[in-house]
C-alpha cells in the first residue's frame, strides 16, 4: 500500500518540479539597448557636464565606460549599423538619413539583431524612434524581429502631442495609431516599464529604446527649463566650419540661447532611464540584465541645437571626433566589474556580435558581419586592436559637401570634399590620433604617403555604395504630399511582389553595367568591385 501511494505521488512531484522550473528566471541575460539622439560628448555627468545625469553616472560607476566608441555622424546610418552589425556603406544608408519622402530602408535580406534574438527564444520590443524605413511594411519594426513596437517611424515629431511629421500623425503601437498624452520622453519610459513588468518571466528579453531626446526641436517641461534657466551658452567653438558659422549668425541675429532647454531635455531623458533602472531592481533582474547606452552620433553643435562636445572637435554631421565619438556606458553586474574603463576602439557595428556573444545567441546572418565580438575587451579587460581601418562619411546637410574619414590605431584622415558641377575640391586633415585625440595638429603636408594610403582606402570604400542609397535631400520631390497618418503609409507586404525589384537594366547586362559605374556606386547589392573579375558580383537570380 505504501509503495502504491509513493508511485502515485511521483507524477505529482514531477509536475510540480516542471511548473517550478517553468517559472524560473532564464539563464541568458536580458538586454536593453538605449540610444540618445544627438547627445554631446560633454553633456553627461561622468564627463563633467553641468547637467544632472545621475542615472547615466550610475551606469558608468556600476559598469564600464567605452571611451573610444564610434558611431556614424548621423542618425539612420548609425541605427542601420546597430541593427545589422554591417557597414552602412553596404546598406545604402550613409550620406544622409531616411527622410519622410524617401523610399529607402534596410534590405529585408539583412538579418537584424532582434530577429536573431527572437530566433534564440527572446521576447523582443522596441520603444521609441525607428528612422530605418517606412515606405513598405517590410522595412518597419514589426517586420524586422520586434514582437512589440511603440513609437514613431520618423524623427522630428516633437515632444508634446500631436506628435506629427510633415503634418501627418506619427505615433503608434504595433501598427495602430495611438493618442497618448504627455511629454514624449516620459511616455517612452512608461511604456518600456509596462512591457518589462508584463513580460513572460520565463523567457529572456531584448528591449531597444531609442529616445528622441535631445534632438531638435528643443522642447521640455517648464519646471525643468526653469531648473536650467541660468545655464549660459558660453561653450568653446566646435572648430567645425559650418557649425561655428551658424553660431556666429545666431549671435548676430540675437537668437535665443537653446542651452537651458537642451539641458532640460537631457535631464528628462536621464530621469526616464532612472525609472527603468528602478524597475529592473524591483523585478529582481538587474544583475543579469545588460544595459547599454550611447548616443547615435555626436552632439549637434549648430545654432539652435544646444549640444556641447568639447574638447572633441566638431559635431553631428562631421567626421571629426566630435561627430563620431560618443558617450557610451554598459552595465552587466554579473560579468562587468564596476568602474571599468575600456580603451579599445569599438564601433556601433560591433554591438550586434558583442551582445549576441554575451547572450549565447547565434547571429546566423545572411551576409557576413562587419562588426567584431568585443566582449573580451569589456568583461575581461583584453586589448583588442583594429584589424582594418574604420570609415565613416556624411553629406549632411549640404548636398555635394561630404565629410569622410578613415582611421586606425595611430592615424586618422578626415577629408572635406566640396563637389561642384565641374570640380571637386578636397581638403585633407591628418591627425596622429593616438597623441592628438582632439585633432589640433594637421600633419597632412608632412605625411603625404599616409594621406595617400588612407585616401585610397576611403575611395575604395565609397565605391561600395548602392547608386540609389540615401543622399542629402532636405526637401521632398516637387509636389510630394505627406499622409494624414503615417500608420497608413507603408505598403502592406501582402500587396508587394514576392521578390525585391530588379530595376531597369536587362538581367544579362546588369553585371557589365555595374562594372561601368565604377566609383559611382553599385547596381548589384552587396557587390565588392574587386571581385568583378572573379565573377562573384552577380545579380540575384
Amino acid at each position: 500500500m505504501l509503495l502504491h501511494k509513493t508511485l502515485r505521488l511521483i507524477p505529482l512531484a514531477l509536475s510540480a518540479l516542471i511548473a517550478a522550473s517553468a517559472q524560473a528566471a532564464p539563464e541568458q541575460p536580458n538586454v536593453i539597448v538605449m540610444v540618445a539622439d544627438d547627445l554631446g560628448w560633454a553633456d553627461v555627468g561622468f564627463h563633467g557636464a553641468p547637467i544632472e545625469t545621475p542615472a547615466l553616472d550610475r551606469l558608468a560607476d556600476e559598469g564600464a565606460e567605452l571611451g573610444r566608441f564610434y558611431t556614424a555622424p548621423t542618425c539612420s546610418p548609425t541605427r542601420a549599423a546597430l541593427m545589422t552589425g554591417r557597414d552602412p556603406i553596404r546598406l545604402g544608408i550613409v550620406y544622409a538619413t531616411i527622410m519622410p519622402w524617401s523610399n529607402n530602408g534596410v534590405h529585408p535580406d539583412e538579418t537584424m539583431m532582434p530577429e536573431a534574438f527572437s530566433a534564440a527564444g527572446y521576447q523582443t520590443a522596441m520603444v521609441g524612434k525607428w528612422h530605418l524605413g517606412h515606405a513598405q511594411e517590410t522595412f518597419t519594426p514589426n517586420s524586422r524581429g520586434f514582437d512589440h513596437f511603440y513609437g514613431h517611424l520618423h524623427t522630428e515629431v516633437g515632444y508634446f502631442p500631436p506628435f506629427e511629421n510633415q503634418g501627418g500623425r506619427d505615433f503608434q503601437r504595433n501598427g495602430v495609431t495611438i493618442d497618448d498624452q504627455g511629454y514624449e520622453t516620459y511616455l517612452l519610459a512608461a511604456e518600456a516599464n509596462r512591457w518589462i513588468e508584463n513580460r513572460d518571466k520565463t523567457k529572456p528579453f531584448f528591449l531597444y529604446l531609442p529616445f528622441l531626446a535631445p534632438h531638435t526641436p528643443v522642447e521640455a517641461p517648464e519646471a525643468l527649463i526653469k531648473k536650467y534657466e541660468g545655464l549660459n551658452d558660453n561653450t568653446e567653438k566646435s572648430r567645425s566650419k559650418n557649425s561655428d558659422r551658424t553660431q556666429m549668425l545666431a549671435a548676430i541675429t540675437m537668437q535665443d540661447n537653446p542651452r537651458p532647454i537642451y539641458a532640460a531635455m537631457v535631464d528628462a531623458m536621464d530621469q526616464s532611464i532612472n525609472k527603468i533602472l528602478d524597475t529592473l531592481d524591483k523585478e529582481g533582474i538587474a544583475d543579469n540584465t545588460i544595459v547599454m547606452f550611447f548616443s547615435d552620433n555626436g552632439g549637434a553643435t549648430y545654432a539652435g541645437a544646444g549640444a556641447y562636445n568639447f574638447p572633441l572637435r566638431g559635431g553631428k554631421g562631421d567626421t571629426f571626433e566630435g561627430g563620431i565619438r560618443v558617450p557610451t556606458v554598459i552595465r552587466w553586474p554579473e560579468k562587468i566589474k564596476p568602474g571599468t574603463e575600456v580603451n579599445s576602439i569599438i564601433t556601433v557595428m560591433d554591438v550586434f556580435p558583442t551582445l549576441a556573444a554575451a547572450s549565447s545567441v547565434e547571429t546566423n546572418t545572411h551576409f557576413k558581419l562587419d562588426g567584431r565580438n568585443m566582449l573580451p575587451a569589456i568583461t575581461e579587460g583584453k586589448t583588442i586592436m583594429l584589424d582594418d581601418t574604420v570609415k565613416f562619411a556624411s553629406e549632411t546637410p549640404i548636398r555635394g559637401s561630404v565629410s569622410a574619414t578613415a582611421f586606425n590605431e595611430k592615424w586618422k584622415l578626415v577629408q572635406q570634399i566640396e563637389q561642384g558641377l565641374l570640380s571637386a575640391d578636397v581638403t585633407n586633415y591628418l591627425f596622429h590620433i593616438e597623441d592628438d585625440p582632439y585633432e589640433h595638429n594637421n600633419l597632412a603636408e608632412a605625411n603625404p604617403d599616409v594621406v595617400q594610403e588612407l585616401a585610397a582606402d576611403i575611395h575604395e570604400w565609397r565605391m561600395l555604395y548602392p547608386v540609389n542609397g540615401t543622399r542629402s535631400n532636405l526637401v521632398p520631390p516637387p509636389g510630394w504630399r505627406a499622409p494624414k497618418d503615417w500608420v497608413s503609409y507603408p505598403n502592406a507586404t501582402a500587396d508587394l511582389q514576392a521578390d525585391t525589384a530588379r530595376g531597369m537594366p536587362p538581367k544579362h547586362a546588369l553585371r557589365s553595367l555595374d562594372m561601368m559605374h565604377g566609383e559611382n556606386g553599385r547596381l548589384i547589392y552587396d557587390c565588392v568591385p574587386k571581385r568583378w573579375l572573379l565573377g562573384i558580383c552577380r545579380p540575384n537570380s
